[in-house]
């Protein structure tokens, strides 16, 4: 029966594998597999087109994230959603799910827990080992194949570690598949967990080729997750300090941190090498970096083509004049957001500025008409009318469960792609980017900031703002040079899924998310009036930077103890 069930397995295994792998990651290759009956684990590792299939299936977790997703919030965007970058329109279950978790902290519990990535990231896992005990014990490839192969399975289950350690902390580590000989596993540290993730990607990095078939993982990529994967544990070390939780698993010393930047520095400066041998290269069109396929500045990146494989971004978030009475308007650029974008010469907006309030989308950084579609905006041969009044105007919050129009007076065009007029009928095939050029120098930049070494960290932040189209800043202290950061890092990677996580690691969230209602602007017919985009303040509290464990998982597993505090 064992045997049965492994077969059954591996044949669901290969099956997906053959439709991702010839729609998504191949793209224009074809792949002639052999038809069978039945795939058997000898079938899988003596043929190298099954095993090849089988790693590439692997690589389907990505698009569980895809476009700022969470699994089980369901909705593109959805943790920016949770910071104070992105309003959710509907008030209602499903549509409004983001804005029942931001104004009730007491909504994530070890019953629901709110964001539950548990039982998925541990079955992926499995499966990675899996491949990876196959790949040692039966075999037949060359032995650079094997290395390769187990280069990108170690990839993907950084990637999934990453972001079981990113909600929990603390979580528990296999290795190997004899661990699962026996039910019961404890937790590991969150310093132990940081540094396991660490060294898959460090192996992935040290063993994958400059270039690979597209939506594989490279050396530039796994560098990246390399460097993202340090800054989140040196920023922790340097910021958490043991002051949210009592947990004996959770955090990592203070005195580590130096050492975690030095390796985030080190991993994004490999980045660097590569781009200066020409791999990788900033984008000097900000919008086309998200519609074009062949940026340089897509370090690692989700592709979808016509007609099996799309998505629905486009349906997600554009204005319901593109669509009218089918749009679904899931979220909103904020006013917080609008108003960190600076002006063209790098002051900062104010609307407290006469000459900035009577025109406030007038001379704007080039990022921000990438970015926000607003009140007289151009889009699609259309001059957008925001006003009240109007069917894709603004609506107050709370006024329709799910109004699909503007609760802020914005909408998002960033990812949107200006193209695609009939999204309905055809769906979107823009590639989500994981992981780009810039957010590898803005990790750079952090790191060197973190070490002390600011005048570095500021030519780096310069570098990337002059692309931009921005002068550069100025800033001489280290709180004033990580201010910067938090700016460059809020505009440059807004809606691709990284706000409400920075809050997190920063150790800012508690502040910034909590006791306060953010804002959208109304176009009144003469002028612009500040209205609230929340009607209940929204809560955060300390022990949600390290959320519990699903109780079903602590139940059935003798050894793992819930992260205390819940």
């Amino acid at each position: 029966m064992r045997t049965m069930k492994k077969i059954k397995e591996i044949k669901r295994w290969i099956a997906g594998a053959m439709v991702l792998s010839t729609v998504v990651v191949f793209q224009g290759c074809k792949i002639d597999i052999p038809l069978q009956d039945r795939y058997t684990e000898e079938a899988v590792w003596n043929d190298p087109k099954s095993a090849e299939l089988y790693v590439s299936g692997l690589y389907a977790e990505f698009k569980k994230f895809q476009f700022g997703l969470f699994p089980n919030l369901g909705y593109d965007n959805a943790t920016d959603a949770l910071s104070d970058i992105m309003k959710y329109t509907a008030t209602t279950a499903g549509n409004g799910t983001v804005n029942i978790l931001v104004s009730n902290a007491n909504q994530f519990n070890a019953g629901s827990v709110g964001l539950n990535y548990w039982g998925a990231g541990y079955e992926r896992i499995r499966r990675v080992n899996e491949f990876l005990h196959g790949l040692e014990t039966k075999s037949t490839l060359s032995d650079e194949q094997k290395l390769t192969y187990e280069a990108e399975a170690r990839f993907i289950r950084g990637y999934v570690y990453f972001w079981l350690t990113r909600i929990h902390g603390s979580v528990i580590i296999y290795e190997n598949l004899e661990q699962y000989a026996t039910k019961d596993h404890p937790r590991s540290s969150e310093d132990d967990c940081w540094n396991y993730i660490a060294n898959d990607f460090a192996f992935a990095a040290e063993h994958l080729d400059k270039t690979n078939l597209d939506g594989r993982a490279t050396k530039g990529a796994a560098y990246g997750m390399l460097a993202r994967t340090w800054i989140y544990a040196a920023s922790i070390a340097d910021n958490d300090r043991k002051r949210f939780n009592d947990d004996p698993l959770t955090g990592i010393p203070q005195e580590k941190a130096t050492a975690y930047y030095s390796n985030a520095m080190d991993a994004a400066s490999a980045v660097v090498a590569l781009a200066n041998e020409g791999l990788y290269d900033l984008d000097a069109n900000f919008a086309s970096i998200f519609t074009n396929k062949n940026t340089k500045e897509a370090i690692f990146r989700v592709d979808f083509s016509a007609p099996l494989m799309r998505h629905q971004y486009d349906l997600g978030f554009a204005p319901p004049g593109d669509a009218p009475g089918n749009t679904l308007v899931y979220g909103v650029p904020t006013a917080e957001l609008v108003d960190e974008f600076e002006m063209a010469d790098g002051t900062k907006f104010s609307w407290s500025n006469s000459v900035h309030s009577v025109e406030p989308y007038e001379n704007r950084e080039p990022r921000f008409y990438a970015t926000v579609l607003y009140h007289g905006a151009n889009w699609k041969g259309r001059t957008l009318n925001l006003s009240e009044s109007n069917s894709e105007g603004f609506i107050p919050y709370g006024s329709m469960g799910d109004p699909k129009r503007t609760v802020t007076g914005y909408y998002a065009k960033k990812m949107l792609d200006p193209q695609n007029t009939d999204f309905v009928v055809n769906g979107s095939t823009q590639s989500w980017v994981e992981l780009r050029y810039a957010e590898v120098l803005l990790i750079l930049a952090e790191a060197q900031t973190g070490v002390n070494q600011l005048t570095d960290a500021v030519s780096t932040i310069n570098k990337l703002r002059g692309v931009r189209g921005l002068p550069n800043a100025y800033a001489n202290t280290k709180s004033a040079v990580m201010a910067l950061i938090e700016h460059e890092r809020m505009v440059e990677l807004a809606f691709e899924g990284h706000r409400f996580w920075d809050l997190r690691r920063w150790r800012k969230a508690h502040t910034v998310l909590n006791g306060v209602q953010f804002t959208g602007h109304k176009y009144t017919g003469f002028d612009y009036e500040v209205v609230s985009a929340d009607n209940t303040d929204r809560s955060f509290i300390g022990a949600l930077y390290y959320l519990p464990i699903p109780e079903a998982e602590v139940q059935r597993n003798n050894a793992l103890d819930q992260i205390k505090g819940w």
